[in-house]
């Protein structure tokens, strides 16, 4: 039964449930708002279609007086939204068209853009891929309407990571972006390579982004395409990526030269059927490989900074593309094997295993200052991990294992005191993203692991090398508790697994001391050493580590920041001094700033290859001279920067002279603001001697010169006995040549190796 009710000028007719409404109704409030539809114990509830005054309209589910479920939301600019809501906030999968013409499908998240989803500008760009928080991030295939596209890794809707660049000629940019910018070093293989784009691979360090197929087209891709097409197609008679928090301007994103670029949308409409392939189709060309002339660049902040030309360079073969293409030494998950048949792969999981187990045992334990009982080989938990599970242990789908975790109340307090949360910890390092793989960067044969966000390295060890940390441990805790600002590696923690076999695999846990706000361009191995300290330059690629005599710098510090960096290093080449510990290395990784005054020439995002430019046959390098402007040192305010800590950042904020002795960051206009600390983004500047000349009989000295941000740390502190003892009949056997030849005496060691550095790090006259 209908009846009428009024009530402070809102009225409603309908059915009623005592005094309220419940059922089929009708409801006008004095604002003029109307509601229409189904009313449940005096709220909206199911079917319905409600219009505002100043225009907008919806129609579709309600729930406890919310747009709940699934309707369609029309706006009086004539925007339209189409799909999930939740609390009355676009969530799920939604499609969106903008009153400019632009459209959005995909998923959203909070009434923003949030995980797949498909762009369409009105002026032809489209974006498919990853978004976060309403922009672009993640894996992405963006393509213009002048044929241009990109596909690879995405950050706050830019261009940032990893990729490959397709130009609308055939040309083809492999390398990496940071903001939009490109940064590092790449290959540009011009149009006529006689390339297919199914033959190029993808170097991400986390997951390929076109294995075997096309430059666009993907695995991952694909099922995004047939999943998002099945959630909607009983709701939704659109087909497509979902997800917005808004409309985005497409000036942000140019191409190569061009901004008005893009094809038809209907083009990339996305359905079961789909075929992306047209993304690695168009503009494909062939040209003999052998004639082809590939052009290898080195980027900073967009600016074109080295390149050189390289003959024969298609990428014919895989091992070509592997070698040149690994810019940061990471494969995917292996299953190499390590022993006897048993594979990497399991290693991880019993690893992540152990880890998961041994840190939520020993973190209820109430906090404590260590004792001596707490070191040595004894002071360990072994835990058996049998797969079908046990009273302590989860059930796994790896093999069974024994667990060994060593002076676990030690490494508890490590953590505690480099301020490391013991949940980020556990997932970072046990996560359902994993582990991976990287390619052994040294001779020790040891295997490399880093944590899915780049935090932490887990490195396998020997057992001899396990003895050294496990005496030297109470004297490294004391060290590092002692000086803040240490350069040694920080441990996180001392494992062993197990198999029933027999056989052992030993690792430790430590910080990634390359994990930086900035992309490290250079990376060096510094031990103070000629003898065999040099890479082939063959094998130089951005993620190579460099020697000792690849070193053409000399750095200019700050006097301050330089006499608290060499204070540290004698400190820490005292304690490993101490130690009895030789061999061991400066970690040295270089940023490099594109001066100012080269901004002005900087090419847009991805420029072209120079049709028109000379070649060179002889494959000569150019560099181009650059004096510069300088890096700004300014006073720090804790409030400006990121004050977190970190695996790679130790102790406190700096001090510089040329502030006047205050506590200082590092100012990067347009880029960031960031707290100088001992070893973490530390200003320098970098000189490097190209030429003399000679005029009227006196010589000229011409140098390079370089703005630089530094990180350094002191690694490879567990050179184990056996490897000293290799050394001891080296320096009978080889003639004395202290620059030379590695020596056994630790304190030796440790002054060649300070003196080298003090020729690195030069005092200001």
């Amino acid at each position: 039964m209908s009846v009428e009710i009024k009530l402070n000028g809102d009225v409603y007719f309908g059915n009623v449930k005592g005094n309220i409404p419940h059922g089929m109704g009708r409801y006008t409030w004095s604002n003029g708002t109307v509601y229409d539809g189904h009313w449940e114990d005096g709220k909206m509830s199911g079917k319905g279609h409600i219009s505002w005054p100043y225009g907008a309209s919806y129609e579709g589910d309600f729930s406890g007086g919310y747009l709940h479920g699934f309707g369609t939301l029309t706006k009086p600019d004539g925007s339209v939204y189409k799909g999930s809501w939740r609390l009355s906030i676009q969530n799920g999968l939604g499609r969106k068209q903008y009153s400019n013409s632009d459209v959005y499908d995909g998923c959203w998240k909070d009434g923003v853009h949030e995980g797949s989803g498909k762009y369409a500008w009105s002026n032809g760009n489209i974006y498919i891929g990853n978004w976060k928080d309403g922009k672009m991030c993640g894996r992405g295939v963006m393509k213009w309407l002048n044929g241009d596209l990109f596909d690879g890794s995405w950050s706050n809707g830019n261009r940032h990571g990893s990729g490959v660049y397709r130009f609308s000629d055939g040309s083809y940019y492999f390398g990496t972006w940071t903001k939009g910018l490109k940064d590092g070093q790449g290959t540009l293989y011009t149009a006529g390579n006689k390339c297919k784009s199914q033959s190029f691979r993808r170097f991400d360090k986390k997951k390929s982004l076109a294995p075997d197929g096309s430059l666009g087209r993907s695995e991952r891709f694909k099922d995004m395409e047939r999943n998002v097409g099945r959630s909607l197609s009983e709701k939704i008679s659109f087909n497509g990526f979902f997800r917005d928090s808004g409309r985005i301007s497409s000036k942000r994103l140019p191409p190569e030269e061009d901004y008005s670029i893009g094809d038809s949308a209907r083009d990339f409409s996305i359905s079961e059927n789909t075929d992306m392939s047209h993304f690695s189709d168009e503009g494909e060309s062939e040209l003999d490989s052998e004639s082809t002339i590939a052009w290898e660049r080195e980027y900073m902040q967009g600016v074109l900074m080295k390149e050189r030309v390289k003959n024969n360079a298609g990428l014919s073969t895989k091992s070509k593309q592997q070698s040149k293409f690994n810019g940061d030494e990471v494969k995917a998950k292996s299953c190499v094997d390590i022993f006897e048949g048993h594979k990497s792969y399991w290693l991880m999981l019993n690893l992540q295993l152990g880890i998961r187990y041994t840190v939520g045992k020993i973190t209820p334990v109430p906090m404590r200052e260590v004792r001596s009982s707490d070191f040595g080989e004894r002071a360990r938990i072994r835990m058996y991990f049998p797969r079908k599970g046990s009273q302590f242990t989860p059930p796994h789908y790896s093999v069974d294992f024994y667990w060994k975790d060593y002076c676990p109340m030690v490494f508890r307090n490590l953590r505690e005191l480099f301020k490391l949360d013991a949940a980020e910890y556990m997932m970072s390092i046990c996560g359902d993203d994993g582990l991976r793989e990287l390619s052994s960067p040294g001779k020790s044969g040891s295997i490399f692991y880093l944590s899915h966000d780049d935090r932490f390295v887990i490195k396998t060890l020997r057992r001899s090398e396990l003895k050294v940390l496990l005496n030297m441990l109470q004297s490294y805790y004391n060290h590092v508790k002692m000086y803040d600002n240490t350069l040694i590696t920080k441990f996180f923690g001392l494992h062993e697994i197990a198999l029933r076999g027999g056989k052992k695999v030993r690792f430790i846990v430590m910080g990634n001391m390359f994990k930086t706000e900035l992309r490290i361009h250079r990376r060096y191995d510094l031990k103070g050493s000629y003898q065999g300290r040099i890479t082939n330059k063959d094998d130089i690629d951005e993620g190579t580590t460099l020697k000792d005599l690849d070193l053409a710098y000399e750095f200019h510090m700050d006097k301050s920041l330089r006499e608290a960096l060499f204070k540290q290093i004698h400190l820490d080449c005292k304690f490993l001094e101490s130690q009895q510990v030789i061999d061991y290395s400066l970690l040295l990784g270089l940023h490099f700033r594109a001066p100012e005054h080269l901004k002005a020439l900087l090419e847009p995002p991805d420029t072209k290859h120079r049709s028109g430019s000379p070649v060179d046959n002889d494959s000569a390098s150019r560099d181009l001279s650059i004096p510069p402007k300088g890096l700004l040192l300014v006073t720090h305010e804790p409030s400006s920067v990121n004050t977190a800590p970190g695996p790679h950042i130790r102790g406190s904020t700096l001090r510089a002279f040329s502030v006047g002795d205050k506590e200082v960051d590092l100012l990067l206009p347009g880029t960031a603001r960031l707290r100088v600390q001992l070893g973490v983004n530390m200003p320098a500047q970098a000189n490097r001697k190209v030429a003399q000349d000679v005029s009227d009989s006196a010589e000229v000295e011409l140098f390079e010169v370089y703005d630089v941000v530094l990180y350094l740390g002191i690694i490879d502190i567990l050179q184990d006995y056996s490897m000293r003892k290799k050394i001891e009949h080296a320096c009978k056997s080889v003639r004395y040549d202290p620059m030379s030849i590695s020596v056994a005496d630790p304190k030796f060691y440790s002054n060649r190796f300070i003196n080298f550095l003090e020729k690195v790090f030069p005092v200001d006259p």
